[in-house]
């Protein structure tokens, strides 16, 4: 592979008073592979290619070869009136001629009039995190929220923008890299954005995997880990959204970016001060008030580690929270990474697909897991331990790389580091309103469930106005109308059943209504 270029300048930004970025000396050199993969066995495995190809009646010429960290990409050029469709076909068999535990084919390559063939390398090479933080790319890096993601299959360091993305998926198997990934994404994060500019959520059903970092002072809240706070947290940062377009319709911005560059001398208050965490309603504020606005508002990352857990709980109102937040928080600097090791269509909905169109796959069982996330085959081709493809903003190109490695040695190091030199400032206006909308949902839904007698009868008189109003008799239309769960609902419609109301269960159909509800 290619060296990474060593930047000139430091690679960490200048302090502000309040934070001390931590140094990369806490994150470990990788220790450089001694590979066997030298420039003659490269060309060795490139003669190979171009045989086992001709053996199966596919004339080609071999091309450039890209040698990565883990993968070598070897092009070949196809004779004139070969299909690239009949290479495709080929990559069992050219797996199994190569002696490879997987191969991957770029039928063809974009923007080129040659076919990729990609080969795992006897020997790989790690690529360690500090690596990428002092590469010039990284240093050089003009985005709002670099993310260091890892080297792509020619050793470059693949550095992308969350503020671009501006939402992103990631999806794998376990043991595949996924939370591999999303440490990478929290160090980049802590080791170019102070608590000022930036702070993080975090969910975590699975409560061990996200812990550790309920120290950084970049966290609002702690780490959320009962699914059922999950959809108030989703909601705060609705309302949160909201608030901040409220105000900047007030000042005249269109965009977080254009809010805290606008021109203004105030010194920035204090985060648990700042209005759209502390709840400053625009709509009413008065001008003394909005003089007194600080001169920056932090971005806010929402991290959900694993979607399919949340999913099991409340899947309407976690789909549509999500939803929106991806269609609309963009401009506000709000973003979401959510991540699931459970690639299936009742976890990665349409609805959430649709509305994340940056997407990270690792390795995956089947071509079926691989089109859920890609909408296409590929991630099931990847050999594990962090081979990914990365769906760019903006590119329909997938980008294959081998992702950054943190330890949990590394990730232990700089948390300790940031906890010595300030603890976080959660804001505890945030969390108590979480804690007050979780507890409100779960009296309504003890109410619900708990209903005495005198509370059915009326809830029946109620039911019954909904029958006339309606015409229709199902339980759904009971829930939705006199906004009761299921449980009620359903007592409620045997109640009616009993009293000759309407008739029994129709599979997925309403009941039939039995009595005239017109005579009264």
């Amino acid at each position: 592979p290619e060296e990474t270029k060593k930047a000139k300048t430091s690679a960490l930004p200048e302090s502000d008073s309040d934070y001390q970025f931590p140094p990369l000396s806490l994150l470990k050199e990788q220790a450089r592979a001694t590979s066997s993969d030298s420039d003659t066995e490269h060309l060795r495995n490139m003669e190979d290619l171009v045989r086992i190809l001709g053996e199966f009646g596919v004339t080609v010429s071999p091309g450039e070869i890209h040698v990565g960290p883990v993968i070598t990409c070897y092009e070949v050029v196809p004779a004139p009136g070969v299909r690239v469709e009949k290479i495709a076909n080929l990559d069992k068999n050219i797996a199994l001629g190569m002696r490879a535990q997987s191969v991957r084919i770029l039928a063809p390559i974009p923007g080129k009039a040659a076919v990729g063939v990609e080969i795992p390398n006897r020997t790989p090479t790690p690529v360690g995190m500090r690596e990428i933080l002092e590469s010039e790319d990284w240093v050089s890096a003009k985005a709002e929220i670099p993310i260091a993601l890892g080297k792509d299959v020619s050793g470059k360091p693949l550095i992308s923008d969350l503020a671009k993305m501006p939402h992103l998926l990631i999806a794998g198997a376990t043991g595949s890299g996924k939370s591999v990934c999303i440490n990478s994404i929290i160090a980049s994060i802590v080791y170019r954005k102070s608590p000022r500019d930036l702070r993080l959520i975090m969910v975590d059903p699975k409560v061990v995997e996200l812990k550790v970092f309920n120290t950084l002072p970049h966290m609002l809240i702690p780490v959320v880990t009962e699914p059922k706070k999950v959809p108030s947290a989703l909601k705060w940062l609705l309302g949160e959204m909201e608030t901040r377009y409220q105000i900047f319709a007030k000042v005249g911005v269109r965009n977080i970016v254009g809010f805290n560059t606008r021109k203004k001398s105030a010194a920035p208050a204090p985060v648990d001060n700042q209005p759209g965490l502390a709840g400053l309603d625009p709509a009413v504020a008065t001008a003394e008030e909005l003089a007194e606005l600080p001169a920056r508002l932090p971005y806010i990352v929402a991290i959900i580690d694993e979607l399919a857990d949340l999913m099991m709980v409340a899947p309407a109102e976690i789909e549509t929270s999500i939803a929106r937040l991806a269609q609309l928080a963009r401009a506000a600097g709000i973003h979401l990474i959510i991540a699931t090791q459970r690639p299936s269509v009742n976890v990665i909905t349409g609805v959430i697909k649709a509305n994340l169109p940056s997407r990270i796959a690792f390795q995956v069982a089947s071509q079926v897991d691989s089109r859920t996330i890609l909408d296409g085959k590929g991630a099931d081709t990847l050999i594990g331990r962090g081979d990914m493809l990365f769906s760019p903003p903006g590119s329909s190109r997938l980008v294959r790389a081998q992702g950054a490695f943190v330890s949990d040695e590394e990730v232990a190091e700089f948390v300790e580091f940031l906890k010595r030199n300030g603890p976080p400032k959660y804001a505890e206006n945030v969390q108590n309103q979480i804690e007050d909308d979780a507890a409100a949902n779960s009296d309504e839904e003890e109410v619900d469930d708990d209903g005495d007698d005198e509370d059915d009868e009326k809830l029946y008189k109620k039911a019954m106005g909904v029958l006339r109003a309606t015409k229709r008799a199902s339980t759904s239309t009971l829930q939705r109308r006199l906004r009761i769960g299921y449980n009620r609902a359903a007592r409620i419609m045997d109640l009616m059943e009993e009293r000759g109301v309407v008739g029994p269960e129709n599979g997925s159909s309403p009941r039939d209504i039995l009595i005239d509800l017109d005579a009264g």
